[in-house]
């Protein structure tokens, strides 16, 4: 069973290390090219972008907290579909989104996605009236709106016939029938694509326009619509138009330099701390302190990796987690030890006094853990996003030093105690004649005394 243990233990250790250290690691996820394992910063410590808006009424509707809800869904979606690396968007008060998008460069596109209504509007040009070109505002009021965004069913970025970048989009069938039988009442009229009341496209009727799928194109000398263009109208024609206008109140750009001085001077600070902590331990403990904190180091290198592969995404409350966590470890070898002390005191052996210390502290350990545990999942279920951000790393933290505490130090002290070098008072901070077994139990009353 102590073989099988210390396999156990090498096994995750080894592991732990390829997940920390191994360059361009990926995780197979049916995607093609996996996901590459790496260690995510949030937006205090990578820096980004954060953007507060304002959800305003529209239609004399004010919107609701259900309402809040769906816009705040819409827009993560769309951002989500950017590809940035764990954006944050939540709801604040009864009228307030707030947007964190760590580590990107292109904060204006971002913005423009975020912050754009996105309603999608088909507007026939009445008969003899100038079209309107493209990129010019028009007052829908004076327009008849054929339908809007909520009949389309997919769109995707294509090719027209002069291989121009072009923009697909499927009708739902009530909006193709529309569609089919004013193209086939108006040909040579024009028809414009709007987006926000701003003309997207505005091409003329050739024919019947009868199938499902619609192509908005640019001008093709160009190469038709710019990728990024293309990649954002698409974005905003997939996840659907707010129900509500929002109004940007404030951003804040944190730039990458002082997101890197946040995050070294949070490494450099949690390093003294464990630095302080091992210390303590090796001058109280004297030899069981060591053993402590070689596995507190073997706790770092599990814990890291598995932040590496939920992802979790390290923040300045994230990092404070894993101090508070290596403490909660550090207090559950406490335990353990003043234990195995009181035991030597007690008259036993040196193997029996590690066993009888890691047994009968292991109620408290579990007792305070569990109570770690349970509020650190309130503050993760029920916290704000900052709050779970702290909460998760917790949780992790204390169910690995849970493992460290009793699997990993109980494991290795067995080894070291076993070594007659190891069997000396001075290095178990108790004297000499505490050291000396003493018979206890039946033996005491027999007069027996105990091999060393």
């Amino acid at each position: 069973m102590r073989r099988s243990t210390f396999v156990l233990i090498a096994v995750i250790g080894m592991l732990a290390l390829v997940i920390d250290f191994w360059p361009r690691l990926h995780l197979p996820t049916g995607e093609s090219g996996g996901r590459l394992v790496e260690t995510k910063l949030g937006l205090d410590l990578q820096g980004g972008l954060k953007v507060e808006y304002r959800v305003n009424p529209a239609g004399g509707k004010t919107p609701s907290l259900a309402d809040l809800e769906v816009v705040r869904g819409i827009m993560e979606r769309r951002v989500n579909g950017t590809g940035v690396a764990e954006p944050l968007v939540v709801t604040s008060g009864d009228d307030r989104i707030v947007v964190e998008l760590p580590g990107i460069t292109d904060t204006a596109s971002i913005r423009a996605l975020v912050g754009q209504t996105g309603r999608l509007e088909f507007v026939p040009i009445p008969t003899g009236q100038t079209p309107p070109s493209q990129g010019t505002t028009i007052n829908l009021a004076n327009y008849t709106v054929l339908f809007s965004g909520d009949q389309l069913d997919s769109a995707t970025v294509g090719t027209d016939k002069n291989g121009g970048r072009a923009v697909n989009f499927n009708l739902k069938p009530e909006g193709s029938k529309l569609f089919a039988d004013w193209t086939g009442k108006h040909i040579n009229e024009y028809f414009a694509i709007v987006l926000d009341s701003t003309v997207i496209s505005a091409p003329v009727i050739q024919g019947a326009i009868t199938g499902s799928q619609v192509q908005i194109t640019r001008d093709t000398s160009i190469g038709g619509f710019p990728q990024a263009e293309a990649k954002q109208l698409v974005d905003v024609l997939r996840f659907g138009a707010l129900p509500f206008p929002v109004e940007e109140l404030s951003s804040d750009t944190i730039a990458p330099t002082l997101g890197q001085e946040f995050f070294h001077k949070s490494i450099f600070a949690g390093g003294i701390a464990v630095a302080l902590v091992l210390l303590f331990m090796l001058i109280h403990y004297r030899l069981p302190g060591a053993v402590a904190g070689t596995a507190l180091v073997y706790y770092s290198l599990v814990l890291f990796a598995l932040f590496r592969l939920v992802p979790v995404t390290l923040t300045l409350a994230g990092i404070a987690g894993f101090v508070l966590s290596v403490g909660m470890a550090v207090d559950a070898n406490i335990l353990i030890f003043e234990r195995s002390k009181e035991e030597l005191r007690l008259g036993k052996s040196l193997p029996q006094a590690i066993e009888a210390g890691f047994s009968r502290a292991w109620n408290s350990i579990l007792d305070s853990n569990v109570s770690s545990l349970i509020t650190a999942s309130i503050l993760y279920f029920f916290g704000s996003s900052v709050i779970q951000g702290f909460a998760l790393v917790l949780i992790l933290g204390v169910l690995v030093s849970m493992f460290s505490a009793i699997t990993v130090t109980r494991t290795i002290l067995r080894l070291v105690v076993a070594q007659p070098w190891a069997r000396k008072a001075r290095l178990y901070g108790v004297t000499d004649a505490e050291f000396v077994v003493r018979p206890t139990g039946r033996a005491a009353r027999r007069g027996i005394t105990p091999g060393v």
